[in-house]
């Protein structure tokens, strides 16, 4: 007898990992297990998904019009070929692009894998002007609307707000006292590269450094997603460096920094060992180990 799609054909395990999100409920791992179908299978019709699933094409049908208004799947007339006598052609099923991510990519593997081989057979040199190339088409959009900020702190809320749109999802937050400001922190709480830079430091460091480029001040990492923080955070002084390329050494900050609330880093001078202060000023980057 076939069910309504409410109660999962399997042995109701959360499907993880690779096969996407967890399907917690047994809606969730029904309509999972259609878009598996689709996946394997697709194009298909709802009564041949109802038959291999051992459920009602009503349920399937509704599962199968979730997904398409969710933009995970669409739809496609059958040909003359998988026409079976006459009448109306069948409507057939399958995934989009956006559906096929359900179940997890192989990219992070794939990116790792090609920067590996740039090093191997170019040198680090080559990964660095990687990383800078990168950087640069990441920021260069946007460097108009950053740097005709008045001060690094505006500057940094202008970069905060480019960054989002480039999908890094940051903020700005100030530090200091409500008295005197010394300065804001730049937090990025996504970073599409994580997965890459865990390996290619090169990424962060290329980073780190076209912002002090832009913001028109030394800056300081005081966390990455790529080391395990829970935000990429960055502090921006209040003051800017001096003419000469004058350098504000400011107390490294690690991981111990973290506001576990908020995802940023607490002030420089909470302790720890990472983070570099770059000098944009300074012939070489200005990165301090």
């Amino acid at each position: 007898m076939k069910n309504d799609g409410t109660s999962d054909r399997s042995s109701g395990g959360t499907a993880t990992g690779g096969d996407g999100p967890a399907h917690t409920t047994a809606e969730g791992r029904t309509r999972h297990e259609v878009a598996r179908l689709l996946l394997e299978q697709g194009p298909l019709s709802a009564v041949a998904v109802a038959e291999q699933m051992g459920i009602s094409t009503t349920a399937v049908r509704r599962h199968l019009d979730a997904l398409v208004a969710d933009h995970e799947a669409e739809t496609r007339q059958s040909s003359r070929r998988q026409r079976r006598g006459r009448g109306r052609p069948a409507k057939l099923f399958l995934l989009t692009e956006q559906g096929r991510a359900r179940f997890g990519h192989a990219y992070d593997d794939l990116a790792v894998s090609a920067v590996r081989f740039l090093a191997e057979h170019a040198g680090e040199e080559a990964v660095r002007a990687f990383a800078e190339r990168r950087v640069s088409a990441l920021v260069g959009p946007h460097r108009e609307a950053v740097t005709r900020q008045g001060g690094a702190t505006a500057r940094a809320e202008a970069l905060a707000t480019a960054l989002t749109r480039e999908g890094y999802a940051a903020s700005t937050r100030q530090v200091g006292t409500s008295d005197e400001s010394t300065g804001a922190q730049l937090c990025q709480h996504h970073c599409p590269v994580a997965h890459v830079a865990a390996e290619f430091p090169q990424l962060c460091e290329a980073e780190t450094e076209a912002f002090a480029e832009l913001l028109g001040t030394h800056v300081q990492r005081l966390a990455t997603i790529a080391r395990g923080d829970a935000a990429c955070t960055t502090h921006v002084p209040a003051e800017p460096v001096g003419s000469e390329g004058r350098r504000q050494h400011l107390p490294r900050t690690g991981a111990d920094g973290v506001d576990g609330t908020s995802g940023a880093a607490g002030p420089p001078g909470a302790g720890g060992a990472a983070g570099a202060d770059v000098d944009s000023r300074t012939p070489n980057g200005g990165t301090t180990a």
